[in-house]
């Protein structure tokens, strides 16, 4: 397997940033840890790349955490010694359990773990000792959209579309949201769209939708949702803009297309609202997401391998397909991830 070219240009712009490392990673010891974590980092996921899923889980998740390393060094928020990790900061349990439920955990906030502090550095959460299923946060990553668990009602990033912001003065934030799922496209109105959009915060926040302009007595015009990727929804979704410094005070493109991306997290150059699971207290960020994911299949590999080896059996399991696919798009999507997390640290 090789990287493709979105992977093969993230490494070079890494490659690229340690002559001069980014943010605090510019002198001393962080500038050291910089160089040397990334240099590790990509001859672990080059590593990765040539072995299969028995045991790619761990070169993949430890390239991810050396990697977590440089974004730590180089972040401006970590301050004094914040900076030098000390653990993983994050715990799996329940491996005897079906492999959705597996739990995880992180360690408190005021620990000095990879996961609490690169999660800090990222404006991201921690959830301490309540767990959070396996199968929850594999659902937030936008890859794994095709790639249910099981078929429980899912959580699942909302595609925000920017292009079509413009550069036009206007009071509206306007976009189309997707990936709204059939269970609410088909109920089709207003209380079944307001009540999954509880989980989704920023989204719950709008002031209106385009709606079919039909009125059911005793109720509001439903939502026009138009259908995309066979059975999900779309939505033209609307926040009310605070004054701007436009025209007759209208938000320009540039503000309003500022204010869509403070409500979104970036992966691989596309916006999505995330849900807040519980008991999280805001969107877990894409990287974490696969952190969390990846250190639960590392462990689950290198700790309990027959189990493993049960799960990635494509003759017998429902999961194997589902796990492959996962570990290839980690080898290809974390690389921008990483660099787009060190950009967004540093600057």
């Amino acid at each position: 397997m090789h990287f493709d070219l979105d992977a093969a240009q993230a490494w070079e712009r890494l490659r690229a940033s340690r002559w001069s490392p980014p943010g605090r990673a510019d002198t001393g010891s962080r500038q050291k840890t910089y160089v040397a974590a990334l240099e590790q980092s990509e001859q672990t996921f080059q590593a990765a790349a040539a072995v299969g899923t028995a045991t790619r889980p761990m070169q993949v998740f430890y390239g991810l955490s050396q990697a977590g390393r440089a974004i730590a060094a180089a972040a401006w928020s970590l301050k004094g010694e914040d900076w030098n990790l000390t653990s993983h900061g994050i715990k799996a349990t329940g491996f005897h359990l079906s492999f959705p439920d597996i739990q995880i955990r992180t360690d408190q906030r005021s620990t000095q773990g990879s996961f609490v502090k690169v999660s800090e550095a990222l404006g991201s959460p921690v959830w301490e000792k309540d767990p959070v299923r396996l199968e929850d946060v594999w659902d937030l990553l936008p890859t794994n959209l095709r790639y249910p668990l099981t078929t429980r009602d899912r959580l699942t990033p909302l595609y925000a579309d920017e292009s079509g912001i413009g550069m036009h003065h206007h009071s509206l934030l306007s976009i189309p949201v997707s990936h709204i799922p059939a269970r609410v496209v088909d109920a089709g109105t207003g209380e079944a769209l307001a009540e999954f959009l509880t989980a989704y915060p920023a989204v719950a926040q709008h002031d209106s939708y385009v709606t079919t302009g039909a009125l059911s007595l005793g109720s509001e015009a439903p939502p026009d949702y138009g259908i995309h990727n066979r059975d999900r929804g779309e939505l033209t979704i609307n926040w009310l803009m605070p004054p701007g410094s436009g025209i007759d005070g209208m938000a320009t493109g540039a503000e309003r297309l500022a204010h869509l991306r403070a409500m979104t997290r970036r992966y691989r150059g596309d916006r999505y609202f995330l849900p807040v699971l519980p008991p999280m207290e805001r969107e877990l960020h894409p990287l974490m997401a696969w952190w969390a994911v990846l250190y639960a299949l590392s462990m689950l590999c290198r700790y309990q391998p027959a189990v493993w080896g049960r799960h990635i059996n494509v003759d017998t399991s429902e999961y194997a397909v589902r796990i492959e696919r996962l570990l290839e798009h980690a080898i290809n999507h974390l690389p921008v991830l990483i660099a787009d997390a060190i950009t967004e640290v540093s600057t």
